[in-house]
């Protein structure tokens, strides 16, 4: 399982906070600044999430290619 790197919020947590804060956009009643600052800190949000998911991709390349070194050839006995 990966650790957080020092202030990267782990995938679950940096997802949630993204989900509520495009809460917050779509209900309005926002001033520009207070738009703007939430717009910027849901970009950074979803790149940390993309980072993780990036990161879960290669974990599970290298894992599915390491199977398949594993497995012996079709009609190779154990």
């Amino acid at each position: 399982m990966a650790v957080a790197d020092e202030g990267r919020p782990p995938y679950e947590k940096a997802r949630d906070e993204l989900t509520e804060l495009v809460k917050r956009l779509e209900a309005g009643g926002l001033t520009l600044e207070q738009s703007l600052e939430l717009w910027e800190r849901g970009e950074r949000l979803a790149t940390i999430c993309e980072e993780w998911l990036e990161g879960a991709r290669a974990r599970l390349a290298a894992a599915i290619a390491q199977r398949s070194d594993n497995e012996p050839a079709p009609g190779t006995p154990f």
